[in-house]
């Protein structure tokens, strides 16, 4: 099976708790489209209440049960709108994935005096005071759910530091008293354990053993399929393994993990990849770059070279490769994104080809209104294709061409890539078969094969996507198109 997953959200959803009706509504359609797995937003409470998109984590049992953070329902919906979106999704045979945000938490409901030495934001490793007493909003008590689930009190001891002192009303990083940052972690900024909030502390027993018994919670009840692990870079790497294997002891099939690893430099996702057993894959964020500095290079950048190092091309079966995100969407803290104009370019090349499990952003699958982002034209049908056409194990390239490239399937049901970032271009295929192929993006581009070699014409800075002229019709009938 050639699985996709789809990015079910983007960061400027409406504040409405609908989106879990949505979903409800939408799978259908989804499957029929041909995603077969779903990434969910983060469906815990957070310390922004309704407004908060999820990672600012505050209470990891409340799925919009409690009245917690002046609201029930979170941004996307109730706890029982997301169980039945769930089960709903799960009668469309899609997976659900969902994103597990473990590294810090906001919102505390007490304040804890307790020493504290101020660390350097640039580098991590080094102290620019001597510990002095600090207040600061580390106590988690949970009223509003009073000790439903889990009994589990967060006080300072749960964490490393944190970046505010109550007492001074300033903003500074801070290191608790006999604690210290996680080693096993991105050496940037000399030490990368701290990202924002309360910076949970992995190497305290009990906080792991909790963490572990939220988990298991969270599994059975929900039936999630899989984890998209938020923010790995900054957690200690030994974490994982042990986390992951015990949420699959008790699975039927190997849940799907995939780790948001935010670093362009191949050799550090590789190591990375070693450090955690490959318990998970992980998201190609140099492929990611790549495809942003081809969309802002025009015909300056050498499309021969896109794939070179990129997990996709060298640890293909760790690979999940995406376009764009909720992080680099315009307006986000990484924003990088993949201009609107190579769009079809960039997801020709994670659909059409051999990537294990690509992933679709929901901005592309369905606009992103509050920038005027229309839905990126033929997804739907790139989708479709990879589904019902693609064999991966049969790809013939054509990467031999600065300004244009392109590859063949050569399978039953053929399939022809040409795309360019300059002028125009063609490329030549002999398939295995002589039908009419038909460029989806444009129709009336229609190549006669003659002993089945062709002539496969792409315009200036296009993408064009062949497929034969009986598969043409067979999806544009299931498609309704």
């Amino acid at each position: 099976m050639n699985h996709t997953l789809l990015q079910y959200f983007e960061w400027y959803l409406p504040e409405d708790a609908q989106h879990w009706d949505r979903l409800i509504r939408e799978s259908s359609s989804l499957a029929q489209i041909g995603y077969d797995r779903l990434w969910l937003p983060p469906a815990y409470k957070g310390q922004g209440g309704r407004s908060d998109v999820g990672y600012g984590v505050y209470d990891m049992y409340d799925l919009g049960e409690f009245d917690q953070k002046g609201t029930v329902p979170t941004k996307y919906g109730t706890k029982d709108a997301y169980l039945r979106a769930i089960q709903t999704a799960h009668e469309h045979h899609l997976e659900i994935i969902a994103d597990i945000v473990f590294n810090h938490r906001m919102g505390a409901d007490g304040k804890e005096v307790i020493k504290a030495k101020e660390i350097s934001w640039a580098d991590r490793d080094e102290a620019i005071s001597d510990e002095e007493e600090v207040e600061v909003w580390t106590r988690f008590t949970f009223p509003g759910r009073n000790k439903k689930y889990s009994d589990f009190t967060w006080d300072w001891s749960c964490f490393t530091g944190t970046d505010y002192d109550a007492r001074t009303k300033e903003t500074k990083l801070l290191e608790f008293y006999h604690k210290q940052w996680a080693e096993n972690v991105s050496q940037e900024n000399g030490n990368y354990d701290y990202i924002m909030g309360d910076d949970v502390d992995f190497s305290n027993p009990k906080v792991v053993e909790e963490l572990y018994r939220w988990g298991i919670w969270y599994r059975d009840l929900t039936g999630i399929d899989g984890y998209r692990l938020d923010a790995v870079k900054s957690i200690d790497a030994a974490f994982f393994p042990g986390w992951l294997n015990a949420m699959r002891q008790e699975s039927q099939d190997n849940l799907f993990a995939v780790g948001e690893y935010w670093s362009g430099d191949i050799q550090e996702l590789k190591a990375y990849l070693v450090k955690v057993s490959y318990s998970m894959l992980l998201f190609d964020v140099p492929l990611h770059f790549h495809l942003y500095d081809a969309s802002r290079s025009y015909d300056r950048y050498d499309m021969s070279k896109i794939l070179d190092g990129t997990l996709t091309q060298e640890e293909p079966q760790s690979a999940v490769a995406f376009v764009d995100n909720h992080d680099t969407q315009p307006g986000q803290a990484l924003q990088s994104w993949v201009e609107d104009w190579f769009k079809v370019h960039a997801y020709a090349l994670i659909l059409l080809r051999d990537s294990v499990c690509p992933c679709v952003f929901y901005g592309d699958h369905a606009g992103i209104p509050k920038d005027g982002k229309a839905k990126v034209s033929f997804l739907n049908e790139m989708v479709w294709i990879r589904k019902h056409l693609l064999d991966p194990e049969t790809i013939e390239d054509r990467f031999d061409d600065p300004h244009c490239i392109g590859w063949c399937v050569q399978s039953e049901h053929p399939i022809v890539v040409v795309m360019t970032n300059g002028w125009a271009g063609v490329k030549e295929f002999k398939l295995t078969q002589t039908s009419e192929m038909v460029d989806i993006t444009d129709p009336s581009n229609r190549i006669s094969l003659e002993d089945g070699k062709g002539k496969f014409l792409c315009k200036d800075g296009k993408c064009s996507i062949y497929i034969s002229k009986e598969d043409y019709e067979w999806m544009k009938e299931d498609l309704k198109i």
